[in-house]
């Protein structure tokens, strides 16, 4: 008899063991609830194109300070870096500061797919960043323990912290 219950436990702990590992989940939001975009009407062109492509690629994708590539987690800056290095080849720093100073300042209005918007989140200018998508919104790393994610401009929050929007492009 025991011999019997041995074989059992053997079988049920291989069968257990070659079982597939259950699915990742996308992270959750704050609220407890999985984020969902509409991002149908989004469009761009060329460059613009391009950056959106990878920057939407990059939805959900987990925050870390100094992060720079999205296997162990990005930071504002880093995801902006990232982006941009691998969508149309341009090096930037990683620093948002740096890449401020290295873009045209252009009015709000004038924001097209895949420039620059900059808020000064720290008591510090031009301390947080993201990539505008259109429509009023954009892509950012917002802070520790969250998840790369699509904000608006006209969110309480950040037009009251809205620095301006920077173009790389000519």
């Amino acid at each position: 008899m025991m011999r019997r219950t041995c074989a059992v436990l053997l079988i049920l702990l291989l069968a257990a063991c070659s079982s597939p590992p259950p699915l990742k989940q996308r992270p959750w939001s704050q609220s407890g609830r999985q984020q969902q975009y509409d991002l149908s009407h989004l469009q761009a062109d060329g460059a613009g194109r391009e950056i959106l492509m990878y920057t939407l690629s990059l939805l959900d994708v987990g925050y870390q300070f100094g992060g720079s590539n999205p296997a162990a987690g990005l930071d504002c800056s880093g995801m902006v870096s990232y982006i941009y290095l691998n969508a149309v080849g341009v090096r930037l720093p990683h620093n948002a500061a740096q890449i401020a100073n290295l873009a045209r300042p252009i009015d709000a209005a004038e924001l097209r797919v895949g420039d620059l918007v900059f808020f000064n989140t720290l008591n510090r200018p031009f301390s947080h960043m993201g990539i505008y998508i259109g429509d009023g919104k954009f892509v950012h790393a917002p802070h520790t323990n969250s998840v790369i994610r699509i904000d608006r401009l006209d969110n309480r929050y950040f037009a009251a912290h809205f620095e301006g929007g920077r173009t790389l492009f000519s």
